[in-house]
């Protein structure tokens, strides 16, 4: 770090990290994601960190051409034998983001309104890695030695499914990951005002349900009533997904699901989480749960589907008489420890092909799956919850909220698996951060003080080895 180099203000580095658009939903699009990449790499080296660019590979595009994804930054920064070593993950892509969807600010443009920071990135994920970096730079510009060793994994591709970094972690396992003792990751926000702790999240597949029929698209008033509508297949195979109550119809699902046990259930008894609040926050009469216990379970211990939409049908706005030739309908499935990915699929394709066989329909149907991410629980004895909840209590005073996550970062089981290592989820986003939202934001408090906890938690964890681990 140059001693000469004026310090900027962490406002005005989070807004230079919003402004550039690193959607990665498109290929067209990863130019911006790598810009970003060399954004954050540039930071690093200027901090005295040492980065690499590692390679994960080529994406092939429907035209049969290749295009080389977006590389990882594997940084390091230098490292004390003695110390303990840890590792933090994060992410610099995005969702995508237009004015029109709704947003009532420029989504690239950082916008401080009422101490809410509003941007897309801002709280998924660009502000938690800068927090990371800000707080190994509070020890480097007061001259303090970083209480641990520090590495880190940053992707562009997390938005988009993260291909190839499951093979570069196997690659790297006996190099790169082999001197990690905990891996930690600040992907996710709290479920209520109070700082969390999150070990577990769901798992995610998704589904494309493709029914094609004639070879052109129709006229309404010409073929209406004549031919079978695939939209109308198409209906009726989502509609068999799902009951009023939200419960998942495909035989078999649940099979795999833990039971609920009685600690499990106390679990649940002490968090702060308001179900009137959330109706209002929302913008909902009511859930399909009663008690903030159900509701939790749903969210977190149990799977859920959800539709997401129709592709090939007219959805603009006005009216059009036509009878589409082909829908792809998406929807997924939230997946909980137990559940394979791999038996979701078969369970969902075959309950949709006998549906589609009982319609007696001469249209086609394809089933195909994506995104087959398995759950993860960690283990709440482990050492590193030990160190996050002393921080939380130095940095905010109290205790953290002991959370699960309902949606889905394969990233955190697949390091758990594929390295064996130590891996912890400390969020610092609020609970209304509405990530992936038209409402993206985090507050000053959380970006700042989020900061110091991560800065209180490279010393709680340089402490674990000289002190006893008691909870």
């Amino acid at each position: 770090m140059d001693p000469n180099e004026p310090p900027v203000p962490i406002l005005q580095r989070l807004r230079e990290w919003v402004a550039i658009p690193s959607d990665s939903s498109q290929p067209s699009l990863w130019g911006e994601v790598e810009r970003m990449l060399h954004v954050a790499a540039d930071k690093i080296t200027a901090m005295g960190g040492t980065v690499e660019f590692a390679d994960v590979g080529s994406h092939e595009l429907p035209s049969g051409a290749s295009l080389r994804r977006p590389p990882v930054i594997l940084a390091q920064f230098e490292k004390e034998p003695k110390k303990a070593t840890l590792c933090f993950y994060g992410h610099v892509d995005v969702q995508p983001a237009n004015k029109e969807d709704g947003w009532a600010t420029e989504p690239f443009n950082l916008t401080e309104i009422d101490g809410n920071l509003y941007g897309r990135g801002a709280s998924d994920n660009k502000g938690p890695v800068l927090a990371w970096l800000h707080a190994i730079e509070t020890y480097l510009a007061t001259k303090q030695e970083v209480p641990v060793n520090i590495k880190l994994v940053l992707e562009g591709l997390e938005e988009s499914g993260s291909d190839g970094l499951e093979e570069l972690i196997q690659q790297r396992n006996d190099t790169f990951f082999s001197d990690v003792d905990y891996i930690v990751i600040s992907d996710n926000v709290w479920l209520s005002r109070r700082p969390a702790l999150t070990y577990g999240t769901r798992g995610s597949t998704y589904f494309f349900v493709e029914v094609e029929g004639p070879k052109i698209d129709l006229h309404s008033g010409v073929f209406g009533g004549c031919v079978q509508e695939p939209v109308g297949d198409l209906i009726a195979l989502l509609g068999s997904l799902l009951d009023h109550r939200g419960k998942i119809l495909v035989p078999g699902i649940y099979e795999s699901v833990a039971p609920v046990t009685e600690e499990e259930s106390k679990s649940y008894q002490d968090l702060h989480f308001d179900l009137e609040e959330m109706k209002q926050e929302i913008g909902v009469e009511c859930f399909l749960q009663d008690t903030k216990e159900a509701m939790l379970m749903a969210r977190w211990r149990y799977p859920s589907l959800s539709i997401h939409g129709i592709e090939g049908a007219f959805s603009q706005p006005g009216s059009k008489t036509v009878i589409p030739r082909r829908v792809v309908g998406k929807f997924s499935i939230r997946q909980v420890p137990n559940m394979e990915p791999a038996v979701v699929e078969k369970q969902v394709t075959e309950h949709l092909h006998r549906v589609f066989t009982r319609r007696r329909s001469p249209n086609k149907l394809k089933v195909s799956a994506t995104v087959g991410a398995k759950a993860w629980v960690a283990d709440l004895k482990d050492p590193q919850y030990i160190a996050g909840r002393r921080a939380v209590k130095a940095v905010f005073g109290g205790e953290p909220e002991l959370i699960r996550e309902g949606s889905t970062i394969p990233v955190a089981h697949n390091f758990q698996e594929l390295t064996g290592k130590s891996v912890m989820m400390l969020p610092i986003g609020g609970h209304d951060d509405a990530e992936h939202s038209e409402k993206e934001k985090i507050s000053r408090y959380n970006f700042i003080e989020g900061t110091k906890l991560f800065a209180a938690y490279f010393y709680e964890l340089s402490q674990l080895q000289q002190s006893p681990q008691k909870m």
